[in-house]
Formats: structure tokens, C-alpha cells, sequence
């Protein structure tokens, strides 16, 4: 899986789990609604400041969007379950 599907995956995952719009997500990271679309579809490639932003919005941490799913679960194409729960603010 190229790293812009991984990214497309846990960004569409997270933001549904979250409730939120693309829009919504686009407003609270200071990000284009359309761009927020297109990287759900694996049209653009998100620089590092952005995935920060996002990440901070959904409050999760930057490696949580780009973490590979599990092999397994990848060659099967099965949903895999990533955490949803806000990050601590250790």
C-alpha cells in the first residue's frame, strides 16, 4: 500500500470516527475543504505541517496517520481497526 492510500485510510478512518465533515476537519486544521477530499482520495501527497495539523485536529498523534496497516489484514483488503481515542497529553 502506497503511503498516500495509508495516509487516505486512517485520515477518512479517523475523521468518521470523530463525527467530524470534511469540512469541519478543513476549518479546525486552517486546510481546504477540497484538499482535505483529495487526500481522502490519494490525489495529493501531504506535506509534514499538514499531516501535523491534521493529526492535531483529529488529536492523534502524526505517526497514527501513516502507520501501515497489518500485512495480513492489507493482503486480504479487510478493515482494519485503528484507535480512535484521543492521544494523551503526556
Amino acid at each position: 500500500m502506497e503511503i498516500r492510500e495509508v495516509l487516505a485510510l486512517n485520515l477518512r478512518t479517523l475523521r468518521q470516527a470523530r463525527g467530524l465533515s470534511q469540512e469541519e476537519l478543513a476549518h479546525r486544521a486552517r486546510i481546504d475543504r477540497t484538499y482535505i477530499s483529495a487526500l481522502e482520495r490519494s490525489v495529493y501527497a501531504a506535506g509534514i505541517d499538514v499531516v501535523d495539523r491534521l493529526a492535531r485536529s483529529l488529536g492523534v498523534e502524526a505517526a497514527d496517520l501513516l502507520r501501515r496497516p497489518a500485512r495480513d489484514q492489507a493482503r486480504k483488503g479487510t478493515k482494519r481497526r485503528i484507535d480512535v481515542r484521543p492521544a494523551s497529553d503526556e
